[in-house]
């Protein structure tokens, strides 16, 4: 069963942690959150551009959360901050679909090779160290069935859900040998404060709040019908500390997901009418992303509900309120009307000691 909040944050007082990709999206939201349940929170981000590390993210923590800028592939490198910790919880990676397709070796050494060589790194720093990891719905592809539960065969449509499902594999297999205590969660599309906004290939979710806040229709490609379940990031936080403080749980991966289930054309129209823009338009959809859809989506959560006690609290239009409302106060840091402009930079990263190009 789960733990009720106050036991899950006393349960990382004190607690030496480390975040990977803790200056992106999700990851410095939880690291927010560590440190204000009083963790001592190291982060480790590689800062690669594309993948939406952003300092300001944990500006709120006020140097209580320490940075260091390091890819998680030379983790031998900060091999002391991996000693001793209570929990590592593990979110470095690339989330986009098409820089996947566009560059797949790129994404197969931010994705794969990395999450391999850190877990190495782990083992002999901490052994048995529990590691909590940032999966993907992704890795399922397009869904035999919905809701779509933990037995549902694995059959990504992109190289980033084939290598996701590869780092997973990675820490389940090293879980199954006794050198890690390894927990994975598979996220549906998470939105809130501190999306990457500035990135165009970073998922619809963002591309929606993007358009809204620039005031421009949002743009819905296909037909709008769609099914998506949206989680909240402070409910996809909530998953993850569950996960990291549970002495008692049965299963090592688990689906996370929203608590309803709307179309695409309901989600553009919410957040549309939050902001008072016009109506979201339609549009076929780009070659480059017909051959990844997925179709409809929806996951089935029962399993974490029912091991870790974790469940959505936020509804859509609560969430995407206070997200819209995050946005407003902080868009100089995210996005700026007069000079903004797309960001898809793919920088060359190391693999195997040489490199793999951008381009």
């Amino acid at each position: 069963m789960g733990l009720p909040a106050e036991s899950v944050i006393s349960a990382y007082r004190n607690s030496k942690v480390l975040v990977t990709g803790g200056l992106g999206f999700i990851g410095s939201n939880l690291a927010l959150r560590l440190a204000r349940a009083g963790a001592r929170v190291t982060v480790v981000d590689s800062a690669v551009p594309g993948c939406g590390a952003n300092e300001h993210n944990i500006a709120a923590a006020g140097g209580d959360v320490r940075i260091i800028i390091a890819d998680i592939a030379a983790a031998a490198s900060f091999a002391a901050e991996i000693r001793g910790c209570s929990v590592i919880f593990n979110l470095a990676g690339e989330v986009s679909h098409i820089h996947s397709m566009r560059r797949p070796c790129r994404d197969a050494a931010l994705n794969a090779t990395a999450q391999l060589r850190f877990l190495e790194e782990c083992v002999r720093q901490a052994p048995g160290v529990r590691v909590v990891y940032a999966s993907t719905r992704q890795i399922y592809g397009a869904p035999k069935y919905l809701p779509v539960d933990e037995r549902h065969p694995i059959q990504p449509v992109d190289f980033n859900g084939i290598h996701k499902y590869a780092a997973t594999a990675y820490h389940l297999l090293w879980s199954s040998m006794g050198r890690i205590d390894g927990r994975v969660l598979c996220l549906t599309n998470v939105y809130g404060p501190r999306m990457a906004l500035h990135l165009t290939c970073q998922g619809f979710l963002g591309n929606f709040v993007r358009r809204a806040l620039l005031r421009q229709p949002i743009e819905v490609f296909g037909d709008g019908r769609q099914l998506r379940d949206p989680v909240y990031v402070d409910d996809a936080v909530d998953a993850f500390l569950l996960a990291g403080a549970s002495q008692a749980a049965q299963s090592r991966l688990w689906n996370v997901g929203g608590g309803g289930t709307l179309r695409l054309a309901q989600i553009a129209s919410i957040i549309s009418a939050a902001v008072g823009i016009a109506d979201p338009v339609f549009r076929p959809f780009p070659e480059e992303q017909r051959g990844i859809d997925i179709g409809s989506y929806s996951s089935d959560s029962t399993l974490i509900r029912t091991e870790l006690g974790w469940q959505p609290a936020v509804a859509f239009e609560q969430g995407i309120r206070q997200t819209l409302e995050y946005f407003q106060r902080e868009r100089l840091h995210y996005l700026r009307d007069e000079d903004w402009k797309p960001e898809c930079a793919l920088q060359e990263v190391p693999v195997l000691g040489r490199s793999v190009p951008a381009a």
